[in-house]
Formats: C-alpha cells, sequence, structure tokens
C-alpha cells in the first residue's frame, strides 16, 4: 500500500541532493510532487526524471514575492498541498574571527527567514483551505552542538529546530503537524564545496575531511540522501499523526537526544 497515496507535497530545494531523493521517493509512495528551486532549469530536469507526478516550479525563499507565487502555482497544479518539505538552505564555514555580516546574513535569510516564511504561507493555504497537512522541516546534527569553524551554519540550523517546535506547537491546533528531520554528514555534489572549506582552514588535503567524518560516523560511513527518505515519507504520512513539534536524528548514531 502506497502511504501518501492522493497526496500532494511541495518540496524546496529539490532540484538536486536530499530534496530531489524526497521528491522520487514521495512520487514512489502515491503522491504528487512540485519541485521547488531558485534554478529552475534543474528542477526541470529533476521533474522529468521523476516522470509525470512531479513537476518544477521557480522559487527564491529570500523573496517574499517568489514565495507566494511558488505556492500559488504550486497549489493551482496539486489542487491543495498537503506535505511542505522546507529543504533549500546553504552551508557556510570560517573560523569566528573572519566570519562576515554578509555571509551571516545570507545563511539565515535562506536557512531561518526562507523556512519561516515559506512555512507560513503554507500553513496559511491550508489553514484557508481546512485541510490540515504536515510540514517538515531540514536541521541538522549541527544544529545539536556548535563546531569550531562552523558557527553560522550551526547556529542557523539550531534556529530551525526552535522554530519547528515553536511552530509544531502553534500550528497543531490547525490540525498541521511540523516535525524536522535532523541528517548527520550526508554525501553528495554538496560535499565538494564543505570539503574545501577545511582544506582552507585545516590545511587538509581535498577529500581528506570527507573521508575523516565518514569514518567517524559510528554506523561505519556517510549517509545518502536515501538513508533520509524512510523519515521523510513517515513524517509525510498518517503514521505520525501523534507526532508533533520534534526533531529526528537521522545520522548513522552521531547524536543521541
Amino acid at each position: 500500500m502506497m502511504r501518501l497515496a492522493g497526496k500532494t507535497a511541495m518540496i524546496t530545494g529539490a532540484a538536486r541532493g536530499i530534496g530531489r531523493a524526497f521528491a522520487a521517493a514521495y512520487v514512489a509512495e502515491g503522491a504528487r510532487v512540485a519541485i521547488a528551486d531558485i534554478n529552475l532549469k534543474g528542477a526541470k530536469a529533476a521533474a522529468s526524471e521523476i516522470g509525470d507526478a512531479a513537476f518544477a516550479v521557480a522559487l527564491d525563499v529570500t523573496d517574499e514575492a517568489s514565495i507566494a507565487n511558488a505556492v500559488t502555482e504550486a497549489a493551482e497544479r496539486l489542487g491543495q498541498i498537503d506535505i511542505l518539505v522546507n529543504n533549500a538552505a546553504v552551508f557556510t564555514a570560517a573560523p569566528i574571527i573572519e566570519i562576515s555580516r554578509e555571509d551571516f546574513a545570507r545563511t539565515f535569510e535562506i536557512n531561518v527567514a526562507g523556512t519561516l516564511f515559506m512555512l507560513q504561507a503554507v500553513a496559511q493555504h491550508m489553514i484557508a483551505r481546512g485541510i490540515g497537512g504536515k510540514i517538515i522541516n531540514m536541521a541538522s546534527q549541527a544544529g545539536r552542538r556548535g563546531e569550531p569553524l562552523v558557527a553560522v551554519y550551526c547556529a542557523s540550523k539550531a534556529a530551525v529546530i526552535s522554530l519547528t517546535q515553536s511552530a509544531g506547537l502553534n500550528l497543531i491546533e490547525q490540525g498541521i503537524n511540523v516535525n524536522a528531520i535532523s541528517p548527520g554528514v550526508v554525501d553528495g555534489e554538496h560535499w565538494d564545496g564543505v570539503d574545501a572549506f577545511f582544506a582552507k582552514y585545516e590545511s587538509k588535503s581535498p577529500g581528506q575531511k570527507k573521508a575523516e567524518v565518514g569514518a567517524a560516523v559510528p554506523l561505519g560511513r556517510m549517509g545518502t540522501a536515501e538513508d533520509l527518505t524512510g523519515m521523510a515519507i513517515f513524517l509525510a504520512s498518517s503514521e505520525s499523526d501523534y507526532v508533533v513539534a520534534q526533531t529526528y536524528n537521522v545520522d548513522g548514531g552521531q547524536w543521541m537526544s
């Protein structure tokens, strides 16, 4: 039995990586999915590969008009939005004494404000339709603790966890379950950039940091986007109806809470 049969979903930052994997998994479970991304060309390519149940929507989570237009378009094409996954995010790293206001502002504008105002727009849609729904935010193990070179990113993901708690407690009164997923280290093309940060600041050779973090995972390897899809399906399905304001670790045993 497909757990999301007849459901509709909007996933931000879904042209590649974790968001794309979620989109494919949701379609396999019977949902129709709006793949929302600032990279519209990439979103269209992902939708084409996934199949007729997926389509692309242009979205810049830092722009209020873009959020409103994307939610309207997704709702019109889907009929309604039952599920939102707030996946769009950026990574940054620098020693404390080198952090710039510009980098801080950009990271929080995308990772925190983008999550909040996408959540708000879709919650307003759900409430207006009287349908309830499921909202899933993407946190990170970085939001569970500080790291010497990742202060801004860690703080942004800690804010996502806190936001999930507050929104979860507020919106459950309207039948909207808000929860989050906290991945550990997840392999993918984005890790080339992450590895480059550590190569620069820790004087490591290319690929060294990636090998080290994979070896440090208790399960013995880095995660994959597909390792996260089971939790994403659970939180989007009726199986999680009694789950409110929680952040679930899916990290191979790196963090216990």
